[in-house]
């Protein structure tokens, strides 16, 4: 059984070689106040350690997906004790063969799979207010009831370092916590400068075209889930039609 794991020096016992390694190059880009990560709320998660972290198998692998639920469920349940800042940090065991071969589209294809597996096991209806079509500006990815912004980072990004982490990784934040973060007014107004500061400083691209703020006639927030490592984007959203038919089943 997977359980979320919190994290504190004496805790990290526990992990075994790779977690460890992972969770330590994710601290260091945390904390890195040189040059730091451009998303200030979830630098501030961090510092706080008010994230929670899951550790999971090879991402190809049908066990991983029921880990990553499992993880995911455990969260939305006991999310709002862990502070305004939560997220989820899930780390995917990464074998070396994944690494040297995938690209940055391999792992986009991956990504949508495991959103489409998720929902599969979802056992929640979908909230009532938000759309099931992901072409529609206020639709966002929902698991057990809760509204969720997805991140993924992967071992090919090399322009967007942003977007790079050494195994493959989501960052899994509840609207939640976006919608207290926004209720700051001008402090947020001013984080979300920075932000866009800090990513022109910290990526050798340009700021994705697709970037943009949640219900906005013009967005779409799948297409912020995952970013390539160029300006490029899909057309459509994999998770379309998944979605249609695993609704419809139910």
């Amino acid at each position: 059984m997977r359980e979320l794991y919190m994290d504190a020096p004496s805790n990290r016992e526990q992990l075994n070689v790779w977690e460890r390694a992972a969770l330590e190059n994710f601290s260091v880009k945390m904390s890195d106040k040189n040059r730091p990560f451009p998303c200030i709320p979830a630098t501030i998660g961090f510092s706080k350690n008010q994230l929670r972290y899951g550790f999971i198998g090879d991402p190809r692998k049908t066990d991983t997906l029921h880990e990553l639920a499992e993880l995911l469920s455990g969260f939305t349940r006991e999310s709002r004790n862990f502070g305004p800042y939560t997220s989820l940090i899930i780390f995917n065991q990464t074998p070396e063969d994944l690494r040297d071969a995938y690209t940055v589209e391999d792992y986009e294809q991956l990504f949508w799979n495991q959103l489409s597996g998720l929902s599969s096991l979802d056992v929640s209806d979908w909230p009532a207010d938000i759309p099931m079509d992901p072409h529609n500006p206020i639709w966002e990815f929902c698991f057990y009831g809760e509204k969720y912004f997805m991140y993924c980072a992967t071992p090919a990004h090399i322009n967007r370092q942003s977007r790079h982490f050494d195994v493959l990784m989501l960052a899994i934040t509840p609207r939640w916590v976006l919608q207290e973060f926004s209720k700051k007014g001008g402090v947020a107004k001013n984080f979300k400068a920075n932000i866009r500061k800090r990513l022109a400083n910290y990526d050798s691209a340009p700021i994705h075209p697709e970037l943009n703020s949640y219900g906005g006639e013009d967005n779409f927030e799948w297409r912020q889930y995952f970013m390539r490592d160029d300006d490029t984007s899909l057309s459509k959203c994999p998770y379309h039609r998944m979605l249609s038919f695993l609704k419809l089943d139910k």
